[in-house]
């Protein structure tokens, strides 16, 4: 077994091609068929959480595949929209799910939601991006998380948005040497650790 800096760099050193051979593995390649082949019919929220398997495969896109069983929660999630700053989604730490709402944002777009490219290739290449994370972490988590935090790192504007991701907050544990026991420290003294 590789290091996780090996195993990071020969994914990195060429992240398409790995992406390229993610997409044309089997399953994959099936799975996205079939997502890119019906997504379309899909014009409500009724419709998107009452096809399982469309369903599962755009919460996997957005790293929500477990939460996939919380039907009720993401219906009012899609119901509610994003537009509303009071809005569920919007008061959820987890930002996935101010993304997965932005991308099927039935309350705005109605019955013309999925015509739009993040709803259909863009979510494809989430997709594929996450399945490309998940088997890296079968063989050495630290790669998956290294992944992962590339990938999101361009979004990270303060401490705290890193310590509202997990994943976030413990690769920057790790590259920073902080005791993963600071996690109980207050808040504000956790972020100013991180800032130092």
């Amino acid at each position: 077994m590789f290091s996780t800096a090996v195993g990071y760099k020969l994914i990195a050193s060429d992240l398409t091609a790995a992406l390229e051979r993610t997409a044309s593995q089997p399953n994959v390649e099936r799975d996205s068929a079939y997502y890119l082949a019906n997504i379309t019919s899909i014009k409500s929220v009724d419709d998107f959480i009452g096809n399982d398997r469309i369903f599962k495969y755009a919460m996997k896109a957005f790293g929500l595949e477990d939460m996939d069983y919380a039907k009720a929660f993401m219906r009012k999630i899609l119901n509610e929209g994003i537009d509303d700053p009071r809005s569920f989604a919007n008061s959820l730490t987890d930002t996935r799910y101010r993304e997965f709402a932005e991308t099927f944002n039935f309350k705005r777009h109605t019955t013309v939601t999925t015509i739009f490219d993040r709803a259909q290739q863009g979510t494809v290449d989430r997709y594929v991006r996450q399945t490309l994370e998940v088997d890296a972490g079968k063989t050495n988590e630290g790669v998956r998380l290294a992944l992962y935090f590339q990938r999101k790192a361009e979004g990270v504007d303060t401490p705290f948005h890193l310590m509202a991701d997990r994943a976030l907050l413990k690769v920057t544990q790790v590259a920073l040497g902080i005791p993963e026991a600071t996690g109980t420290m207050d808040i504000d003294r956790q972020a100013d650790l991180i800032t130092k």
